[in-house]
């Protein structure tokens, strides 16, 4: 990825910048919400750390809107679980108490590679910990892939300003355990 014309095209689009990240800062993130940045996402972030609306806040790891962009996907999963009779077959039958039914979905949302907010309800999977990971829209349980990576998924997101086609993922998105399921369940 062209980090440089990535930015530059970024900025047209209205998007604001600080510093990358350091080194310790990559490490207080992982450290604190337990997972490992990818490398192309790691490039990405180091280079230069998008800051509009919408970005998560990595140099505040305390911000409530970056604890809720980590949390929105099991607590939009339990929403739909709890109004929208989401529950999927696989998991079994569905326990009558609510509680019990978040907790099989907790199991399984732990099990899985923890999703990484890039921006507003747009994730990268933390594993594998390899560049190339899918990003998703996460949306209660309407979970898409918006990007078959960080690259293509950028140019989705800001195709105007990329003055690519409207949304296209290319041919190789690599599956992912569990998310991938679910974007299936979508289909």
């Amino acid at each position: 990825m062209d980090l440089e014309h990535c930015r530059a095209v970024l900025e047209r689009a209205g998007v604001t910048f600080d510093s990358g990240l350091t080194p310790d800062e990559f490490e207080a993130a992982e450290a604190r919400f337990g997972f490992t940045f990818p490398p192309d996402l790691r490039a990405f972030l180091a280079f230069a750390l998008p800051t509009s609306k919408g970005a998560p806040t990595w140099r505040d790891l305390e911000n409530p809107g970056l604890i809720n962009m980590m949390d929105g996907p099991l607590e939009d999963m339990c929403f739909d679980i709890q109004h929208n009779v989401f529950w999927p077959r696989e998991w079994g039958e569905r326990p009558l108490e609510v509680s019990e039914a978040f907790e099989i979905a907790r199991g399984h949302v732990a099990r899985a590679p923890k999703l990484i907010p890039v921006f507003g309800h747009r994730y990268l999977p933390d594993r594998p910990a390899t560049a190339g990971n899918p990003v998703f829209s996460v949306y209660q349980t309407d979970i898409i892939c918006y990007g078959s990576d960080l690259e293509n998924y950028l140019h989705n997101e800001f195709h105007y300003y990329f003055g690519t086609p409207d949304y296209s993922l290319g041919c190789n998105i690599r599956d992912i355990e569990f998310w991938s399921w679910l974007v299936a369940l979508n289909e």
